[in-house]
């Protein structure tokens, strides 16, 4: 069991920081996910439960064996091989030569690394001592499992098999981990804190819609970039008749998308793409008026013309998305062709209404009006 008291207060932890009333209790089979953005006070929450730091006050009550992936490389002695540190890392865990030994081709195998096992660790990549690290900590199956954001580092595949080990963990120890991923929080937690500026913002267990919620609202930025050719300029775009920088959107049901189209120069025929980037980047889903065979006609070539897009369904699971749009003039052979402007996070949008997060790209229906 693992419990942090805190009775007077606020942990005051000079030079990393500010902790202030921080309580919870975490059993044996139970993970702790910690999210918040850089700053909020995560490391340095691990930092105290590992006993890298002490609190000025309060109180840490850990019950067993902790292992600890904090930072990279932490813990491993540089200028001493993998399989040196190996043993070092279990003595400091509190196990036994022979329990070492029994363990070291596990944790071997399972870092992928044994050509270069017996080579100082100072010559190791920032994956192969994630890879190590992770091995030695999660192998030697401790009571208490702490785990930065250092997964960060490893390649998909090895991320896929460092959590494959982690929910099986789970059932063993206790695990308190930090990610800015929220599709892993997802994955392996039982219980999630918010953390802004050192306070605890919101604590949920088992369904976690709502502190992931308030999670995106607080990282959103948009930081709008264009680039063009200067024949073209986007100069309205509305979702749901608004203007606002972050516009919520009910799960699954219809909204529409506005844009007022300068023309600098005369053009008939424009496409449209406007794709949505989930809060890690990633493109999830694009609306085309190409792939939807609408060419957008200016007959009259007038100097301006609004693009409506009424989009009977898009369902975007929980969480918050940015929108780029990029407008192409149509060629005589009906091609795209180069690019009029491109605004990167033009706006982006919360859906709520949706009690489950995911990445999973999905479909939409929907109609053009211009």
């Amino acid at each position: 069991m693992l419990e942090v008291i805190n009775k007077t207060g606020s942990y005051a932890i000079k030079s990393f920081g500010t902790v202030k009333d921080i309580n919870f209790e975490l059993r044996r089979g139970e993970c702790l996910g910690l999210i918040g953005h850089n700053g909020a006070g995560k490391s340095t929450l691990l930092k105290i439960l590992n006993g890298l730091i002490n609190p000025d006050a309060g109180k840490v009550t850990i019950k067993g064996r902790v292992g600890a992936l904090i930072e990279l490389g932490a813990g491993f002695n540089p200028i001493l091989t993998g399989r040196e540190n190996i043993y070092n890392n279990g003595a400091v865990l509190g196990f036994t030569k022979k329990e070492i030994e029994a363990k070291v081709e596990a944790i071997i195998d399972f870092a992928e690394i044994r050509e270069f096992i017996d080579m100082p660790v100072q010559n190791y990549s920032s994956g192969m001592k994630v890879r190590l690290g992770f091995a030695v900590a999660a192998q030697m199956e401790p009571d208490v499992l702490i785990i930065d954001e250092v997964l960060a580092v490893g390649d998909v595949r090895f991320k896929a098999k460092c959590f494959n080990v982690l929910e099986k963990l789970v059932n063993k120890c206790a695990v308190i981990i930090v990610s800015h991923s929220m599709p892993q929080i997802t994955r392996i937690c039982t219980d999630l804190i918010l953390l802004k500026k050192g306070e605890i913002i919101a604590h949920e267990s088992g369904e976690f819609a709502f502190t992931i919620e308030q999670y995106l609202k607080m990282v959103v930025q948009v930081n709008t970039s264009e680039i063009g050719n200067g024949n073209l300029k986007i100069e309205k775009l509305e979702i749901n008749g608004s203007n606002e920088n972050l516009i919520d959107i009910e799960y699954n049901k219809p909204f529409s998308l506005g844009l007022g189209l300068k023309f600098i120069k005369p053009i008939e025929s424009i496409s449209i793409k406007v794709t949505f980037f989930d809060a890690e980047q990633k493109a999830v889903v694009q609306l085309s008026s190409v792939n939807d065979k609408v060419i957008i006609k200016n007959d009259d070539l007038n100097e301006f013309l609004n693009v409506t897009v009424d989009i009977e369904s898009l369902s975007l699971n929980m969480g918050t998305y940015s929108l780029h749009i990029v407008v192409r003039e149509i060629n005589d052979r009906n091609n795209e062709g180069e690019i009029l402007q491109l605004i990167r996070a033009a706006r982006s949008i919360n859906v709520i209404g949706n009690t489950y997060y995911s990445q999973a790209p999905c479909l939409y229906k929907g109609n053009w009006v211009f």
